[in-house]
């Protein structure tokens, strides 16, 4: 999408559509008045007439004619003024692009005076306008062949109005990190929505390579050979029973010339998980194509980290397997060596990816990081207590809790915290082995990272369960059905 900054008045602004912030309760500000005279007043009327009152996401979509330069205008509501924020703006253009793109209109222009909000400097609220766009505007059409006219437009041309010339820089400044930004989660979601038969662990590997190739970041993979030398046990016993050999992939950004310690983020990679032999019922199992979200969201955050040239140093590391039932893979009672030297009791195979990310949280001990967060789409049970509205998030430092917090308010990627206390680690213990991998039906979100814990005790350290804010089964103003590619927006913001 062909992205512009511009100055001057925006009722002068020759476009196909212009759309107009609107508080709620404020039908006469400068702006609407001057549009009001321009149409003869039927701007008034409407308010008047309670067609249009500036609630939160309502439209109303004028054909002024040849009463100004604009084809249309597209008011759109930002609900009460106060109170108002960033995510209430993503929300508001985001339902406008959809809006306009059932319409067939791929190209109009924002006026940002009319979106301005206390606390947002003009940076970050052109950042979240060109953010809103570019992720309503997304769709996953690689695979569509037929009947193009029923697909929805593609997005071409959007222009950021802004009031001064000396504007102009600021928000070209914050269209340039939503556009990065972006990529990262367009990336994201890509990969999650990619079917399963194209997505292998070597398909996720030679992903990254492409990231590596673009951005200069080292990229190493090992396979199957090396992990056996790594000693991945755990890792290895997920994968036995597929016939796509698993992949370690590692990715390392040196954006920090200081050589500081970096951050670890992994990422679950499992491309497909059928549940092994304690296999998935068959409703919603297609779905099952995004379990590697996680590690999708650290491929989009390490690419967008790098485009932005921010100044940290990160090692992502994900390990990639799939999980399907055959004569060889593992079974309900069997027992694994992890690479940290613990044995692990299979109660339940399903519970695969805790045993994936124990063998690369133990591998990122390597690196020396100062903290490691995990991502996992890695519980139903986070689904049954936050539902699709928030992930859940837990860790041993309450610092750094409370930082991923404020970046998840401030990116629209909301957490909520749950307790890790020692009581949950109890329902872990096993009878024949070190632990087992599950522990029963009772806070299962916290037993999984529970489990975690034993792996990352040394680090500064939190896992953030995406299993019900990664898939959009309805559709949200900028997020539409399908992958949301969650993590990316809220690592950045972390990381920025």
């Amino acid at each position: 999408m062909e992205i512009k900054i511009a100055s001057g008045a925006p009722l002068e602004k020759k476009t196909p559509c212009l759309i107009l912030g609107v508080f709620e309760g404020k039908p006469k500000t400068p702006l609407l008045k001057d549009l009001d005279r321009h149409l003869g007043g039927s701007l008034s009327r409407a308010f008047r007439d309670k067609e249009f009152s500036g609630k939160q996401r309502e439209k109303l979509l004028l054909h002024p004619s040849s009463a100004l330069a604009a084809e249309r205008i597209l008011l759109i509501g930002l609900g009460k003024e106060k109170g108002a924020g960033a995510e209430r703006i993503r929300q508001a253009l985001g339902a406008a692009t959809g809006f306009l793109q059932e319409r067939s209109l791929s190209n109009f222009a924002v006026d940002l005076a009319s979106l301005a909000v206390r606390n947002l400097t003009l940076e970050a609220l052109t950042q979240h306008v060109v953010e809103a766009i570019l992720l309503a505007g997304y769709r996953f059409l690689r695979y569509r062949t037929e009947n193009p006219d029923e697909l929805p437009v593609a997005l071409s041309k959007l222009a950021i109005l802004v009031a001064k010339k000396n504007q102009v820089k600021e928000a070209g400044h914050g269209a340039t990190i939503a556009q990065a930004i972006c990529r990262g989660v367009y990336l994201a979601r890509d990969l999650v929505n990619e079917p399963g038969n194209a997505k292998s662990p070597d398909f996720l590997a030679r992903q990254a390579r492409s990231i590596a190739d673009e951005t200069g970041m080292k990229c190493t993979i090992l396979e199957k050979p090396d992990l056996e030398k790594e000693q991945m046990g755990a890792l290895l016993g997920v994968a036995q029973g597929s016939i796509r050999e698993p992949r370690l992939i590692i990715l390392e950004y040196h954006g920090d010339n200081n050589h500081s310690r970096p951050i670890a983020l992994v990422g679950k990679g499992v491309v497909f998980d059928a549940g092994g032999i304690s296999l998935k019922p068959a409703e919603k199992m297609d779905e099952m194509k995004m379990d590697m979200a996680g590690g999708a969201a650290v491929l989009g955050t390490l690419l967008s980290a790098a485009l932005l040239s921010l100044p940290v140093n990160l090692v992502g590391i994900i390990p990639a397997v799939e999980n399907m039932p055959s004569g060889s893979a593992i079974r309900p009672g069997d027992i694994l060596t992890s690479k940290a030297g613990k044995t692990i009791e299979i109660i339940n195979t399903d519970a695969e990816g805790r045993l994936i990310l124990a063998d690369a949280l133990s591998y990122a001990k390597r690196f020396d990081p100062r903290v490691v967060i995990d991502l996992a789409t890695l519980t139903g049970a986070c689904i049954i207590a936050l539902g699709h509205h928030a992930t859940a998030i837990l860790g041993n430092h309450e610092g750094l809790i409370r930082q991923l917090l404020k970046a998840g308010e401030q990116s629209g990627e909301r957490l909520w915290q749950l307790p890790l206390w020692d009581d949950y680690a109890t329902q872990l213990k096993s009878e024949v082995a070190d632990l087992k991998n599950v522990g029963g039906r009772p806070a299962g979100t916290i037993t999984a990272a529970a489990f975690l814990q034993k792996f990352a005790g040394d680090f500064t350290w939190a896992h953030l369960d995406i299993a019900g804010t990664a898939w959009e089964d309805k559709g949200r103003p900028y997020i539409p059905k399908g992958a949301s590619g969650t993590g990316v927006r809220l690592l950045v913001q972390y990381l920025r």
